[in-house]
This record gives structure tokens, C-alpha cells and sequence, in this order.
């Protein structure tokens, strides 16, 4: 969380069970820790915000899927920071969002080449745990990014923005566009994304608003971050309810898919879309009266950060726990909230007055 704009960490961040927190779009929560002797959050030990940043480290980061648009920018701004710190920079991972074994497998490679610290976008926490706990136990500074595991599987979690405001402001951005009557529905990643859940828990506890009682929520559905499956998910919805007025998508590949089969519908203008998905992406949607609005946050910004804290843990500026600060560079100074989440910040929202301002 940023400390200069006084933003403290949120209710909606601090507590839960283990998470399946994705992109994809996507950033998250921690659920309530699931106890583990030997295997704290932090890894022990007095932080010192005087201590100097350590250089020569190897920096491993681990997304859910690497050839993923959302996270090739985000590991890009992840490279660039460590970069710029004298560290090396190294990247594995899946080429599935769903490959919960192969992102174990890289958790595991990167403990036996002993990286300094390792950045990780879980795709199933309690798949992931075990793993993250003994790279930990080697020494290995963990910090989850984009989506969480538990809080005793890693030091901190950098999140996109508060997973409340995420759920919410989706909900209050179709609602407006809906004139806050009529059926909706939500299309998003994999069943087991931490991230996705969180977010659609807070969609769930805004629609029982009294504005929203005209408002229904008809299904959740999962496109697996696969643009193919997104797509026939999304004409599923329509035929399944053909009175469908909004379609909520919080992953970039989930709402991209369900604006191309839109656009080319006879439901484009009628349906409303918003979600969480890139301005690249989005841009020509947005542009043909397919798209009104739809939110993010700089998805290179979260991996530069993801990559500054994991080199201030390795660094020993922090170890993970409420109330540390820490200076990530030009991006300011950043306070560790509760169970040692950091937010990026609020989302933006983009529409047809500022979307050619971003290039992303």
C-alpha cells in the first residue's frame, strides 16, 4: 500500500482459508492462515529500512502462464526493476493457466537453483504450499504477486489494489451501464484462481445493496483463461439466458473473448461488458460501441513491484510483517498491511475519453 496517499490496508485484504486468488487480471486476497509449525509468514528476524539493497541476487518470477499477455508485461516491468537493482533476472513457468503440477515443478527448479527470491502468481495455494514453504526453508524470500497463496506460504503479497474495491467497483460499473435492472453474469478464469473467487465474493456482497434489488446475478462461469473456451462460455451465457443484460469478465483474456464474440453479434451494444482487461486489448472494442468501460491497474507497475519487494526481503529492509516500510525506488514508499499484504493501488477505469492515453 502506498504510504504517501495514507492508503492503510483494507478489511477486504486481511483475513480467510486457503485461496484459488489469476489472471489474470487479476490480484487478490489472502485467506485466513492455515497453521503450519515451522513455516511462518515471515521468515524470522529485525527488518532494517536503513540496510542497503543488495546486489548480484538472482530473482526468479514464476507467473501462472508465460505466454500470457497480462503477465508478459508484468514480468517485463518485473526484468526491468531487477535489472536496474544489479541483480539477475531469471523467468519460468507454465504455458497452461491451469498447469497447478508444472508451477509446483518451477516452485521446486527454482529452490534447487537456489534463487535469492522468487515472485510466484498462484494458480491453486493449497497445491503450491508444501513447495513455497521449502524454498522458504532454504532461504529463499517468497512474495506472491497477482494472486496468493495462504500467508504462511510466502513473506509478503503484492496485489493489484484491494480486492474489495476490484469486486465492487466491476459490479458498480456494469450497474450504471444496466440502469441497475436486469440479469448478469460473470465469466471468469479457472475455478481454482484465488484471485477470481476473492473478487467474485465482493461482487456477491455489493449486490446486496438495496440499489442493486433489480439486479440478478444468473451464473459464474469459467473460460480458464483460455481465449477459445472464453468465447464459447460467453455464447453459452446468451443462449442459456437470452434476457442476459451484463457480462462481468475479471480476466484479460476472459472480457477480450467476450468482446470479439459480441462485437460480431447481434447482441453488440445490447449486452453490456466490463471487467478487468488491457487497453490494448480493449482499445478497438471500446472504440466500436462493443465496450463502454472496464477497469485494471498497469500490470508492469505490479511486476516492478513485485521485484523491489522481493529484493528489499532479500535485502533484510523487510521480513514480511504489518507495519514495515520499505522505499520501491521511484514507485515511492510502500507499508506492509495485515498478513503482509502490499497494494499497488486504486484500479483505473478506462472508456473512450482516456484509452489512447495508455499503451498497454
Amino acid at each position: 500500500m502506498r504510504k504517501s496517499s495514507l492508503r492503510r490496508a483494507t478489511a477486504g485484504l486481511a483475513a480467510a482459508t486457503s485461496l484459488a486468488l489469476a489472471l489474470t487480471a487479476c490480484g487478490g486476497t489472502t485467506k485466513e492462515d492455515v497453521k503450519n509449525e515451522g513455516a511462518p509468514a515471515a521468515s524470522g528476524g529485525k527488518a532494517d529500512p536503513n540496510a542497503a539493497l543488495k546486489k548480484g541476487l538472482t530473482v526468479g518470477f514464476l507467473p501462472k502462464q508465460v505466454n500470457n499477455p497480462y503477465f508478459t508485461s508484468a514480468d517485463k516491468g518485473g526484468e526491468a526493476a531487477v535489472k536496474e537493482l544489479g541483480s539477475t533476472y531469471k523467468e519460468v513457468g507454465p504455458s497452461s493457466a491451469t498447469d497447478t503440477a508444472g508451477q509446483v515443478s518451477y516452485v521446486n527448479t527454482l529452490t534447487q537453483q537456489q534463487v535469492d527470491a522468487m515472485a510466484v502468481s498462484a494458480q491453486d495455494p493449497g497445491a503450491l504450499c508444501t513447495a513455497l514453504k521449502q524454498a522458504m526453508k532454504n532461504g529463499i524470500k517468497v512474495v506472491t504477486y497477482d494472486s496468493d497463496t495462504t500467508a504462511d506460504c510466502r513473506n509478503a503479497f503484492v496485489s493489484q489494489a484491494s480486492a474489495e474495491d476490484l469486486g465492487r467497483t466491476e459490479v458498480q460499473l456494469l450497474a450504471e451501464q444496466i440502469g441497475y435492472k436486469g440479469e448478469i453474469a460473470v465469466l471468469s478464469a479457472a475455478q481454482t484462481a484465488t484471485n477470481q473467487n476473492v473478487w467474485i465474493d465482493f461482487m456477491k456482497q455489493e449486490l446486496k445493496d438495496p440499489k442493486y434489488k433489480d439486479v440478478k446475478l444468473v451464473k459464474v462461469a469459467y473460460g480458464d483463461d483460455d481465449a477459445q473456451k472464453s468465447f464459447q462460455q460467453t455464447q453459452g451465457l446468451l443462449q442459456e439466458y437470452p434476457n442476459l443484460k451484463g457480462i462481468i469478465s475479471p480476466t484479460t483474456v476472459g472480457i477480450k473473448a467476450a468482446a470479439q464474440y459480441l462485437s460480431g453479434s447481434k447482441y453488440k451494444g445490447k449486452v453490456k461488458l466490463t471487467g478487468l482487461g488491457t487497453p490494448n486489448d480493449m482499445r478497438k472494442y471500446v472504440k466500436n460501441g462493443t465496450v463502454e468501460a472496464f477497469e485494471l491497474w498497469d500490470p508492469a507497475k505490479l511486476g516492478e513491484l513485485a521485484a523491489r519487494t522481493a529484493v528489499a526481503l532479500a535485502s533484510g529492509q523487510i521480513t514480511g510483517k504489518e507495519g514495515e516500510t520499505f522505499t520501491a525506488g521511484g514507485m515511492g514508499e510502500y507499508a506492509l498491511g495485515k498478513d503482509g499484504v502490499i497494494s499497488l493501488g486504486k484500479p483505473t477505469v478506462f472508456d473512450a475519453k482516456n484509452i489512447d492515453q495508455f499503451n498497454f
